[in-house]
């Protein structure tokens, strides 16, 4: 979505970490503009003005302006880094855009409601897909799709097929891409039986050999005597 913002940038010709952080000390930081004749361009933004732009509603989708030695180009922002310590802005990369071409961008999607498998069948509502591309010119970009799901029952879903799009947007993701669906509680599984004695009659038990004496033979016979 097009912004009425303006962010000042100044170009830079030296690149690296030293760059950047003399850039940081001043309240800066290292961005790339891409796009255009002259290929990716060095510059140097204001963090706390990109932070802004991310932060708000349409976030990295939102197109705004940048002014670079006096001139001013749309551009969106296509990349970035925090550090993730401080969880500061460290980079960006942002890309011209001509307002007259296409593009394909990602937006978020919410579902609005309380579904009845919710409140009358005692199910659970599940949001399995946030976002959805689309491909559609830069000015019709909208900050998200809202879904209703007030009418879901368990069993029931929402696919990105159903959500209404506006003026030239063509849907660029699977058609059957599941949004959000309402499921049944999942019931736990009873804890297993008590083990008991195996129906079937165990297998008689192999009989041991004790290593031994031998059984005692029977007594010789005593040899007759002689007469």
């Amino acid at each position: 979505m097009r912004k009425d913002i303006t962010i000042a940038a100044e170009s830079r010709d030296s690149r690296g970490k030293n760059e950047a952080r003399r850039l940081r000390a001043k309240g800066s930081m290292p961005a790339v503009l891409y796009g255009g004749l002259s290929g990716p361009t060095p510059v140097a933004v204001n963090p706390k003005e990109v932070s802004k732009i991310l932060n708000s509603k349409a976030g990295h989708n939102t197109i705004f302006n940048l002014r670079v030695t006096g001139e001013s180009a749309p551009v969106m922002i296509v990349d970035w880094q925090y550090d993730p310590i401080k969880d500061s802005l460290l980079h960006v990369d942002l890309k011209r855009i001509d307002l007259t071409q296409r593009i394909t961008v990602k937006v978020p999607v919410v579902t609005h409601g309380d579904p009845k498998g919710v409140k009358l069948q005692g199910g659970i509502h599940e949001v399995v897909t946030r976002e959805i591309e689309i491909e559609t010119l830069p000015d019709e970009i909208p900050e998200q799709f809202t879904v209703d799901v007030s009418e879901l029952m368990i069993g029931q879903n929402v696919r990105a097929s159903e959500i209404p799009l506006t003026g030239s947007t063509k849907l660029i993701s699977p058609a059957d891409a599941v949004i959000s669906h309402v499921v049944s509680m999942r019931v736990e599984e009873a804890p297993a039986a008590a083990e008991t004695v195996a129906a079937t009659p165990a297998a008689a038990e192999p009989e041991v050999i004790k290593k031994g004496k031998k059984e005692e033979e029977a007594p010789a016979a005593e040899p007759a005597k002689k007469k």
